[in-house]
């Protein structure tokens, strides 16, 4: 065999894999989006004064770099992002305590 009509036939088989795993693709249907973890749902809390406190602080923009009480709620997220072994659920709900 010569090493172009190879070349062909490899190119040819190629193009036919991809048409048809595209045509797969195409005819499956989408997914129901899966529901959010318990985890996520109990980030998304609003009650979380933390979280609101995070959310004044993104509004104000740049002013929040002098606010402190900005800087304070910057300082316990970090806190708690960083711990070791911190579970997130479990260290924002019990958030209330000031560490020194």
């Amino acid at each position: 065999m010569d090493g172009k009509l190879l070349a062909r036939i490899a190119a040819v088989v190629f193009v036919a894999i991809a048409i048809t795993m595209t045509a797969i693709e195409m005819s499956r249907t989408s997914a129901p989006p899966r529901p959010a973890s318990a985890a996520q749902t109990e980030a998304m809390r609003p009650e979380d004064p933390l979280l609101i406190e995070l959310r004044r602080c993104q509004s104000i923009g740049a002013a929040g770099a002098s606010d402190p009480d900005c800087l304070a709620a910057w300082a316990e997220n970090r806190r708690r992002f960083l711990a070791p072994g911190a579970r997130p659920a479990a260290r924002i709900s019990g958030g209330d305590q000031a560490e020194n």
